[in-house]
């Protein structure tokens, strides 16, 4: 049986990391951005990873120069932050992933975590699983609690933060538990590590026979020890199928200006490839192990 079409219009944010003045400023900013993509459509609004780190432009200039002092500082504005993005997915009704920043447990170690808001307003995180050497050898951000499937009103959600979508098994684990659609916010400095991100993503598209949406940052912010260079497009990536663009681009951006990518994507389409696709990526994924389990061969050929 074909699967009905589920049509939904999917927001990418290519998201600057700005100087902010006040924190009003800040909530200003979200609700534009915000406004911008819910009055285009958009049902689903993806943020990057890093993008809260904007707010450390609030903090004193010692402070903020400070890679492990500034992680202390701002975890008092971090349940503002959170009101601001839920308060805006209930106005808009929309269901938005917020952009991630540093969250320390109870314990006193920091994670990257990003809040997923629906449109009533309920609130989730998903903590980045696998860090960075940045991460782990300069800024001491530990990998957080597992992976989460989030049942929402756009569909059933996995989050990939940026590094990430670069370990298929975790991509696999999400989809194998129900995810439709996988979300990668993302933050590099260096196009290298953009194409990382963005290469790994598409081949997680292929792979799993699902669409993934990249959010990253862009441009500079050179008061930052922390995200002073971001690189990156944002995109929209889909199998390489029957019905869908050949190269796997749904859209992508043409430059770093700001801004949104937006697309109709129908999750029913998508599914429908695991039944009556080219191949069947996702399906055949288990034979790798047939193979894996068989004796490896190493022959000489003088």
């Amino acid at each position: 049986m074909d699967e009905a079409p589920r049509l939904l219009t999917v927001a990418a944010a290519q998201y600057p990391i700005d100087t902010l003045a006040t924190f009003a400023d800040f909530q200003a900013k979200a609700a534009r951005w915000v406004n911008d993509a819910a009055s285009r459509g958009a049902e689903l609004l993806v943020f990057p990873e890093y993008g809260g780190m904007e707010l450390a432009s609030l903090l004193p200039e010692p402070v903020r120069d400070d890679l492990q002092a500034q992680l202390h500082e701002l975890q008092p504005l971090r349940d503002d932050v959170v009101a601001t993005w839920r308060a805006l997915a209930e106005t808009h009704r929309v269901t938005l992933l917020a952009p991630s920043l540093p969250w320390q447990l109870d314990d006193g170690r920091f994670v990257n975590r990003a809040w997923l808001f629906s449109p009533s307003g309920q609130a989730e995180y998903q903590d980045k699983q696998i860090m960075t050497r940045f991460e782990n050898d300069q800024w001491g951000i530990s990998a957080g609690a597992g992976l989460k499937v989030f049942e929402t009103p756009v569909g059933r959600l996995g989050v990939l933060i940026c590094y990430d979508s670069e370990f298929p098994d975790l991509a696999r684990a999400l989809v194998e538990a129900g995810a439709e659609l996988l979300l990668v916010p993302s933050c590099t400095d260096t196009a290298a590590g953009y194409y990382r991100v963005r290469l790994s993503s598409q081949a997680r598209a292929i792979e799993q026979q699902v669409a993934v949406v990249q959010s990253p940052t862009v441009g500079e912010a050179l008061w930052s020890p922390a995200v002073d260079i971001n690189i990156g497009h944002a995109a929209i990536y889909t199998p390489c199928d029957h019905g869908f663009p050949t190269d796997g681009l749904l859209t992508i951006s043409k430059d770093a200006t700001p801004g949104w990518q937006l697309a109709r994507l129908d999750l029913g389409a998508i599914h429908h490839l695991r039944c009556h696709g080219q191949v069947n990526n996702h399906g055949d994924w288990p034979l790798q192990g047939d193979r894996l389990a068989t004796t490896i061969d190493v022959l000489s050929l003088p």
